[in-house]
Parts: structure tokens; sequence; C-alpha cells
């Protein structure tokens, strides 16, 4: 893969790249994905983002290239391996977007190391148990059951579960797309159970009152992965934070609608004054 760099983090080498005009006085953002995804699942808002910000773009530990003999693991470790990529790229602090899991992750990279964090972006997530909604149970058993599926059969049943009722019928085609742009890049079943475990007992409680950065929190009210509720209660916990929701889109809306999510980051993330 062009671009393709590794920081180390204990036993974890984490596959990173730097893209965009590096020599350019552009913001640095930070963007970590999902579960069931490498740095791939930004695919279509990259170049929308690169336009004005640099990027990182990270795997998490286990997923695309990035590696890791643990097979038990928690947030606060793959915060650590965010930090490890900064400092291996010699960046002091950046921007920072995480969607899903990615959003947990940043949330704990905020408040362990509020230093390295400017502005804070989190797309379709949670503040995890016991203090948030639980994932839906349809969801619950969509996972459960693709763990007997074949890896291709289980991908595509996960997508369709993460995107909405409208889009499944308007562009029935996505579904191939998002899978066709991760085949062969999954991660292995032990790491990828590893992960899901990570995310499943995430534990932020009400520590979001302790960051700091400027938040942007997105999220499709057709959330079918995490209740959409949860990113209600962020805003309610994190004190600098504003709302953006997408009206009829799912879990995976930076896929379904990549132009109106890169326009709300890009111009929160460059706006000089931000309401709260």
């Amino acid at each position: 893969m062009p671009g393709n760099r590794f920081a180390s983090n204990g036993s974890s080498q984490i596959a990173y790249e730097l893209s965009g005009h590096i020599g350019r006085r552009a913001p640095w953002l930070v963007l970590v994905q999902g579960l069931g995804f490498d740095r791939a699942g930004w695919a279509p808002v990259i170049p929308a983002l690169r336009r004005r910000c640099r990027l990182v773009l990270i795997d998490n530990r286990g997923s695309g290239r990035s590696t890791t003999p643990d097979r038990k693991f928690t947030v606060a470790d793959m915060a650590a391996d965010v930090v490890a990529v900064l400092d291996k790229s010699r960046i002091a602090h950046a921007h920072v977007l995480g969607a899903s899991l990615g959003g947990m992750v940043a949330q704990e990279l905020a408040i362990r190391h509020p230093q390295r964090v400017d502005r804070l972006v989190l797309a379709c997530t949670t503040p995890g148990w016991p203090s948030g909604y639980p994932m839906p149970r349809a969801s619950v058993q969509r996972m459960t059951a693709a763990a007997s599926l074949p890896v291709e059969a289980a991908q595509q049943s996960l997508v369709e579960n993460a995107l909405s009722p409208e889009i499944l019928e308007t562009h029935p085609e996505l579904v191939e797309r998002i899978v066709r742009n991760q085949k062969g890049k999954l991660a292995d079943p032990a790491a990828w159970k590893a992960l899901a475990s990570a995310g499943a007992t995430y534990s932020g409680g009400t520590r979001q009152s302790l960051i700091g950065a400027l938040t942007l929190i997105m999220y499709g009210d057709a959330d079918a992965v995490v209740d959409p509720r949860n990113s209600k209660l962020l805003a309610g916990r994190i004190p600098s934070s504003q709302v953006v929701v997408f009206p009829g889109l799912g879990h995976l809306f930076f896929w379904e609608e990549p132009a109106q999510f890169a326009q709300a980051v890009t111009s929160f993330l460059l706006a000089h004054d931000v309401p709260t």
C-alpha cells in the first residue's frame, strides 16, 4: 500500500498513512475507523477531507496492515496506539475523527491525552456501558449469526444492517461497493473478536465531561447498530459540543452521504469560532 508506515506500541505494530500536501500548513486530522474496517473504510470522504487537511489514516490493531499478538485489549490500549502513531510522525497535536469503535478510541484519547487533541469529531458512537444505550437487540442477533457465516457473507450481512432501509432500497449497489472496498483487508477472526470485545466492554462512564476539546457529534437517525440516543448522551456530557443529525441515514452515513459528511467535518474543523 503506497505510503504505508508503522509505529510500535508494545508488541503491536500499527500501520498508518500520511496523506495530503504534507508540506502545506494545513491542520492534521487523524481518522480512526470502526469494527470491520481498516483505513480504506474512509474511501468516499478522503478526497474532500484531503483538500482541507493533512490526514493520518490509521489501521486499528489487528486490522488492515496492523498486527498484534494480543488477544485481549482495551479501547485505552487502542488510544495509546494513536499516540504511538503521532509520536512516530512527530505530530504534537491534531484534530481527531473517530467512527463507531473509533469514536470510543477518540473519546479515550481526548480524555487521557488532551494535549494531543485539537478538535474532536465523534461519529455514530457511544459513551459505552453502563451509562449508554446498548446495541439494539436485532443487531446483536445479526452479529451473532454472522459469526457462523463465511467471511464475505458475514460482511455483507453486517454492511446491510449498517445502512438505512431507505438507502438499501434506493442504492442497493452500495452494499457491494463497501464489501468490495474491504475485500482482503479483514481482521483475522481472533483479532476481530478482540476488537469487538474492546468495544463491547468500553465504559466511558461520565468521564466525557473531562473532554475540553471543541467537539462535533454526528449520527444518522436511522442507525441500527449504535442507538442514536447515545449521541444525545454524549452531547449532554461534553461541555463544548454540538450535534449534526443526518435524517434517514444509518450507521455508515459517511458512505451514504459522503459529500455532506465531509462538508460538516471540514466546516467544523476550520471554523474560527464554534458555538456551544
